[in-house]
């Protein structure tokens, strides 16, 4: 009754954060995030981190709220953005977990399309943010989060606040997680790095599967009642 007074649920605003936490892993891209900006200083590095949980924030909140209506204007079902969404995250974790050192590339890339010059709200967003941090993704999960919203104004209100919240944290802990990647570096190591980034990948490759599969079994459900 008190969580439904504050309008705040527990069950959802778990779901929607370790949905959109695994798939953003802010931990695993923090060492990333780091190898594309150590040519730059201290500050610069931390006004980047604030930019892009900005960033983050924006494009996870926009997916839950709008991408639903996005998807019927383009007729597209819930299952078939499930169905892509999961073939989309598990190749990228199977890339990650299979390449000899994905990390390394991703981090020669980024950091080679990174001009100094650039303002820090212009270089947050492309490629620190997306595709970085917040890439094809994350939009599908969030958008599959946001067209699971019930019908009814007062729970639509509780699921507002609850994803809302797991959208904020999550920003929090990208801007945390980024703004102290050098100490996360130092602290962890090569070898740690190595360790971390490939159970990432394999927690990653996992949830593709599940919304994979969880898309197919709607598909198939809706071809027996059709």
């Amino acid at each position: 009754m008190k969580t439904l007074l504050l309008g705040f649920t527990p069950k959802t605003f778990l779901l929607a954060f370790t949905a959109l936490f695994s798939i953003v892993n802010p931990l695993s891209s923090a060492f990333i995030f780091y190898s594309a900006t150590q040519d730059f200083g201290t500050k610069m590095r931390k006004q980047l981190s604030r930019w892009v949980a900005i960033y983050a924030f924006s494009i996870v909140a926009t997916s839950l709220y709008v991408g639903g209506y996005v998807l019927s204007f383009f007729g597209i079902s819930l299952p078939v953005l499930r169905v892509a969404g999961g073939i989309v995250i598990a190749m990228s974790g199977w890339r990650m977990l299979s390449g000899p050192d994905t990390t390394e590339e991703r981090r020669s890339e980024t950091a080679g399309a990174l001009p100094v010059s650039v303002t820090p709200s212009r270089l947050a967003f492309y490629p620190l943010t997306m595709p970085l941090t917040t890439g094809p993704g994350t939009i599908s999960v969030a958008i599959s989060i946001g067209a699971n919203r019930p019908n009814r104004l007062g729970e639509q209100f509780e699921f507002f606040v609850a994803t809302a919240a797991a959208a904020v944290l999550l920003a929090l802990l990208i801007f945390f997680f980024y703004r102290h990647a050098e100490r996360l570096v130092r602290a962890i190591g090569p070898t740690g790095t190595t360790i971390v980034l490939r159970l990432t990948a394999f927690l990653l490759f996992c949830i593709g599967i599940q919304v994979l599969w969880n898309g197919t079994a709607e598909l198939i459900e809706g071809l027996r009642t059709s």
